[in-house]
């Protein structure tokens, strides 16, 4: 199959960076749009927008992905053949280390991280039997440096990164191509309410963009890492 006719699968699909980025897909490509979170009407609802948006092939999975048991049983419809996923899956934590508790903690661990873990170890070995592969991990700028108002935050998206490029070693004499994107505060359905402009904020469209762009890159290059900031700065 060619790699234009692949699906690209999301993680997180149903609202947020997530449909964005599934939007974005739905009306510049033809790939058919496998869309992954845990709230099946929201899923729902996801699916009717990424038709609206010009998609005619959309599938929608209800799925816990921290559960790596629950993730193996994840099942396509034999017409649909993974070519990209995009890990997207995470949650903020806006705490301080030293009130954060270990049950927090584990859950920023398991949402941040080890969700891009266990769906791609679902995923790559159908990715690999694609004419090429994509797999893109919605980083963050707390990747890159420690924030003292959500540590555990930026130590869960310093193992998601520490990940993609472990990943992007051992994948590097294969076919698939595996790239880091580290955002700055990018606009989702989580700010609503806190009063900030939300121009002043990464369009979460504008990652759906770069994904594809990634997409069209010819096998010989990749995007190891790229680090995508709002224009005016942090807010």
């Amino acid at each position: 199959m060619k790699f234009q006719e692949t699906a690209v699968v999301i993680s997180g699909g149903s609202k947020g960076i997530g449909l964005s980025i599934a939007k974005v897909f739905a009306r510049e490509t033809t790939h058919p749009i496998v869309l992954i979170a845990r709230n099946l009407q929201q899923l729902e609802e996801a699916r009717t927008i990424c038709e609206r948006e010009g998609a005619t092939d959309v599938h929608i999975i209800s799925a816990d992905l921290t559960d790596l048991d629950t993730v193996k049983d994840i099942t396509l419809p034999d017409t649909i053949n993974p070519g990209i996923l995009v890990n997207n899956t995470g949650w903020f934590l806006f705490k301080k280390l030293e009130d954060t508790s270990v049950e927090e903690f584990d859950t920023q661990y398991k949402l941040n991280t080890a969700t891009a873990f266990n769906l791609t170890k679902r995923f790559l070995p159908e990715i690999r039997k694609q004419e090429r592969g994509l797999v893109v991990n919605i980083c963050s700028r707390a990747s890159l440096y420690g924030y003292g108002e959500s540590g555990a935050y930026a130590m869960s998206k310093h193992a998601l990164l520490g990940y993609t490029r472990s990943l992007r070693s051992e994948l590097m004499n294969s076919k698939i191509a595996v790239t880091a994107l580290n955002l700055g505060q990018t606009y989702s359905t989580s700010w609503e309410g806190s009063g900030v402009d939300p121009s002043k904020l990464i369009h979460p469209e504008d990652v759906g963009q770069i994904i594809i762009g990634l997409s069209k890159l010819s096998p010989q290059s990749v995007v190891e890492e790229m680090v995508i900031m709002p224009q005016g700065g942090e807010v």
